[in-house]
């Protein structure tokens, strides 16, 4: 018997709450494996598809975790107070090695805040947008995590004041853009001259604010090119799937629209332009260089009180592409500007050769620079097999 095989399981809680989140913990759990060979690698917590693919046994799904806005959120309080008690029972039973927590900062951190007292070592990877919300919350991090892994080279200094460790790890969708381009490209029903992908988001809040003005958008494109265009919509879940043609039975939209499953990027690589809800999917358009809207809507009271804790923080902008650029190169149509005639128009102006585009694409560019070269998964498990064995943490140039 080896070393490696007399060694007990390396037992790793993790905690994905959305689409993107998932996406990241799968190609994490692949990336500790090969960190830890011979080794046996048990994987709890919540998390979707991706992770579960990779061994990761789930509590509860990223499809029953999903919610958007404020009150939307104190809607599922109790159910939400319910899975945090579960995951605590189960760290307190099971034991784990350590707690990684990906994004999704308000349950992530309350989660660890229960899980560091018993003794579990805390790893956040994607650290949460506190320059977005309030900075004070760096303090509260620096109670509830040992680690966090960044993913924007400006977040590690944010955490310094607090006395924290972070590092700069690189973005882990910089990589699942290679992969994309290096496979075959599959075969979308296209129609016409101009493509058009429609991500109205990955939660059934976001799908069902989101995509009936994406329907009415496309029905005014479709008039405008006299039909000579088609538009494809990737679902990230077949529950979200569901949700979208429930949607799209009801509402009228163009005549060539067409329902996939996943590959997301994939459509973005082939499609001339896009409708994207805010979020990690607007980064996504970036990689795979899709001119794009972002569009984004809430209830009104989830914006104003968002207006109120947002007051003092250093944001202009929405969208991940435009923050990192640090200026609007993708437009962004929030709220009451998000109507179906606007986006029309903005995504009418990427159909041609226009200003719009052609500066959109340079931007999109130093966007890439800025994000940093391939293989952030392997640093952050790299970071993370390092923290775990008391070692020194790699230096965090990505």
């Amino acid at each position: 018997m080896t070393v490696a095989q007399a060694l007990p399981p390396l037992k790793v809680m993790m905690c994905a709450g959305e689409v993107s989140g998932d996406m990241y913990g799968g190609a994490l759990i692949r990336a500790l494996r090969e960190r830890f060979p011979g080794r046996a690698l048990e994987v709890r917590g919540l998390g979707g598809d991706a992770m579960r693919a990779e061994g990761a046994t789930l509590l509860y799904h990223t499809d029953a975790l999903g919610a958007m806005g404020i009150f939307e959120v104190l809607g599922k309080l109790r159910f939400f107070r319910r899975v945090l008690s579960e995951m605590e029972a189960l760290a307190r039973e099971w034991r784990p090695d350590v707690l990684i927590t990906l994004d999704y900062y308000s349950f992530n951190v309350a989660l660890a805040e229960r899980v560091r007292p018993l003794g579990v070592r805390t790893v956040q990877y994607i650290s949460p947008k506190v320059w977005v919300w309030r900075r004070g919350r760096i303090y509260r991090m620096a109670r509830a995590f040992d680690l966090v892994l960044c993913i924007f080279p400006f977040e590690p200094e944010l955490y310094a004041p607090a006395g924290l460790r972070a590092l700069y790890v690189g973005h882990p969708l910089v990589e699942r853009a290679a992969e994309t381009r290096a496979e075959a490209p599959p075969a979308f029903p296209w129609y016409g001259r101009d493509r058009i992908a429609l991500l109205p988001g990955s939660r059934a809040g976001e799908i069902r604010a989101i995509l009936p003005t994406f329907l009415r958008a496309a029905r005014r494109i479709e008039a405008v090119k006299h039909g000579d265009c088609s538009f494809v919509l990737p679902a990230p879940t077949p529950r979200m799937r569901a949700e979208a043609e429930r949607i799209i039975a009801r509402v009228p939209g163009p005549r060539h629209l067409t329902v996939v499953d996943g590959n997301a990027r994939h459509v973005l690589a082939q499609a001339r332009a896009a409708m994207i809800a805010s979020g990690t999917a607007t980064l996504e358009a970036c990689l795979m260089d899709c001119p794009a809207v972002l569009a984004y809507r809430v209830s009104l009271p989830t914006e104003l009180i968002a207006r109120i804790v947002t007051l003092g923080a250093r944001l202009r902008f929405a969208g991940l592409v435009n923050i990192i650029a640090g200026r609007l190169v993708m437009p962004e149509l929030l709220q009451r500007d998000f109507t179906p005639y606007n986006t029309a128009a903005e995504v009418l102006a990427f159909l041609r050769d226009t200003p719009a585009r052609r500066d959109l694409a340079a931007a999109y560019a130093e966007v890439r620079e800025r994000l940093g070269g391939p293989d952030a998964t392997a640093r952050a498990a790299a970071a993370i097999a390092a923290f775990l064995r008391g070692d020194a943490l790699p230096d965090g140039n990505a």
